[in-house]
């Protein structure tokens, strides 16, 4: 075989066998399919697709060009989320420890985040002395241990996908629904998982802003993954707005151990909620979808998914104070500006593109792979949509420090653009809104 014919006919709308795409991925690691190879290729398969059979070959080739983990000596089922990323999404955060208190092992391999969307483990790493980079046998402690394991991709898992994640980001094919099938199943199923809850985004800030795109992808990994012997259940939900009030990765700390007591906002609550539910059902420890939901809401109420949450942090080397005093124990900005209403009104919406374009600026988040993150920056909105505003009042808090204090004015009429406040309240609707 030769990559460039294959090139050429993926190029040209052909059809590659099983062997031909095991080759490809093997290539990556020999070497005999260097990168720029691959960079055309992943613009082929952009513009021209793959068939189901060919997903399912790619996802297949790279979940074993690494170590596929063996969890069957911890008892339970395994079950993991996945989110395709959004504002202010720190569900994760929160649906793991409750998925764990109610009898689900949930090993999480996360990654960071990059432009406006948020990442899991720079999250976890505005936690004084939480580590991310454990290895397979610390991986294995810490879920048998807590029930829940919290790192990122190591190079023994699915490494195919290290290197095919920096050429599409670099290349401009993110967007492709075969490769990014691919990319998170080969990870997914790589950590020892029974099955897979995904909570797909779609809207303003998500990066399948069409709900139809959004369903396509849904339908690509729910059928390869079942393909493939794992039971897969995919959420649709909407990105329109930032989910919950906090954008920023302290700042998702904090409101995550709030919504681990109860406190939490409506909509992050029922985001996480519905993803732990489904964790449940597939993990085989609720009768149906109402019994799932009672059993994640007592998790709350009786504390004992906060203390899921405590005991992982302290096992991951964490502070494990920041359950019980997040804002003493995380890292604070020097400075808080407000954003105030410029009239009476309700608040109809608040896009989420902007706001995580906001965050960026004032270093909660990536512009690009090697960028700095401030793990105290971000914004907090005290009003939601759909809440009531005066002329004056506050809707958002802009935490910066020093380093990005100059982009807050910037910030500020972002924030101005993103915001509309209208003469009637909105209608409430539920953010889930398919489920295949």
């Amino acid at each position: 075989m030769r990559a460039v014919d294959l090139i050429r006919r993926k190029r040209d709308g052909g059809e590659l066998s099983t062997d031909e795409i095991r080759f490809l991925v093997g290539g990556i690691a020999t070497g005999e399919v260097p990168d720029y190879q691959w960079s055309a290729l992943t613009m082929a398969i952009l513009w021209r697709g793959m068939t189901p059979r060919e997903t399912a070959a790619l996802v297949h080739a790279m979940l074993h060009s690494g170590t596929v983990i063996d969890l069957s000596d911890i008892p339970g089922s395994k079950v993991d989320k996945h989110s395709t990323g959004g504002v202010g999404d720190k569900t994760s955060l929160i649906l793991a420890p409750i998925a764990a208190a109610c009898g689900v092992t949930v090993p999480m391999v996360s990654g960071r985040g990059l432009g406006h969307t948020g990442g899991t483990l720079d999250k976890l790493e505005s936690i004084p002395g939480f580590r991310i980079d454990l290895d397979l046998a610390a991986y294995r402690r810490v879920a048998r241990e807590c029930g829940l394991v919290l790192i990122g991709q190591t190079a023994e898992i699915a490494p195919a996908d290290r290197v095919l994640y920096a050429l599409r980001d670099a290349t401009a094919t993110v967007e492709s629904i075969p490769l990014i099938t691919a990319s998170i199943l080969s990870k997914k199923l790589a950590e020892g998982i029974d099955a897979l809850v995904l909570d797909v985004k779609t809207g303003d800030g998500a990066f399948m802003a069409k709900r139809e795109d959004a369903r396509a992808l849904a339908e690509s990994m729910t059928r390869i993954g079942r393909e493939l012997g794992k039971p897969v259940q995919a959420l649709i939900t909407s990105m329109d707005a930032p989910l919950g009030r906090a954008v920023g990765n302290a700042l998702e700390v904090w409101e995550s151990v709030e919504c681990l007591k109860g406190r939490g906002p409506d909509d992050l609550m029922e985001v996480s909620l519905e993803l732990a539910a489904e964790m449940l059902v597939l993990g085989g420890v609720a009768a149906n979808h109402d019994d799932a939901l009672a059993r994640c809401r007592r998790a709350i109420a009786d504390g004992s998914a906060l203390d899921r949450f405590r005991r992982v942090v302290a096992a991951q080397g964490g502070d494990p104070r920041v359950c019980d005093d997040p804002l003493g124990v995380l890292p604070k900005a020097a400075t808080v500006e407000l954003f105030r209403a410029d009239r009476a009104g309700f608040v109809a919406g608040i896009r989420a593109w902007p706001v995580g374009q906001a965050s960026m600026l004032l270093g909660a988040g990536r512009a690009r792979v090697d960028s700095t993150i401030d793990p105290a920056a971000g914004i907090v909105f005290r009003k939601a949509v759909g809440d009531e505003v005066r002329a004056g009042d506050v809707v958002a808090e802009i935490h910066a420090n020093p380093l990005h204090a100059a982009a807050v004015p910037q910030v500020l009429a972002m924030l101005g653009d993103a915001t509309a406040i209208a003469v009637d309240r909105p209608p409430r609707s539920s953010l889930v809104l398919e489920r295949l």
